[in-house]
């Protein structure tokens, strides 16, 4: 239980102030524990991370995936594809692996967000492979770098609605730079 408030604190630390508000006396102070009882849990601020991508990122793909099984047609299951994360933007599991992504880790919790982003990116390679795309994997990975765009632009409060971005987004993984 104390592990899963731990985790709860760090989402919310995440979420309100980005990497550099996880600390161990911030988590520490959130749960009501000593800090020397957050060591016991975990041995670094990585293995935080770490947990965390383990826990909350196949909960995020599962929610993608559910869309994309939902939609009928290879089109839409595209459009769920983007449309799905960029959903997910608000939400705060979403928010602290957006926030853990682009923290300074260890190698082995850089590792695992790759791992778990290749999952996302096979998710989406079968439904290209549909439209008959030559390179399914490269136009995978290329369409998620607008979807990573998209919620980047979202994150920092950008001009524009976040519907505004994310119908932008739908349209260039539907149909590329031609609208």
């Amino acid at each position: 239980m104390q592990r899963a408030a731990l985790l709860d604190a760090a989402r919310s630390l995440l979420s309100e102030g980005g990497t550099e508000a996880l600390t161990f006396p911030a988590l520490a102070e959130r749960t009501g524990l000593a800090r020397s009882s957050v060591y016991e849990y975990f041995r670094s601020r990585a293995a935080v991370v770490e947990e965390l991508c383990e826990v909350d990122f196949p909960v995020w793909a599962a929610e993608v995936e559910a869309a994309m099984a939902a939609a009928e047609g290879t089109d839409a299951k595209v459009e769920a594809y983007v449309r799905k994360q960029l959903e997910l933007v608000g939400d705060r599991r979403h928010r602290a692996v957006v926030a853990i992504s682009a923290s300074e880790l260890d190698a082995g919790a850089r590792e695992k967000i790759r791992a778990a982003h290749g999952g996302l990116i096979a998710m989406i390679v079968e439904a290209l492979e549909g439209l008959g795309h030559s390179q399914p994997r490269l136009a995978a990975m290329l369409l998620q770098g607008v979807v990573d765009a998209a919620v980047r632009r979202i994150e920092l409060g950008a001009a524009e609605d976040p519907a505004t971005i994310t119908e932008a987004a739908v349209s260039m993984a539907l149909r590329g730079v031609h609208t």
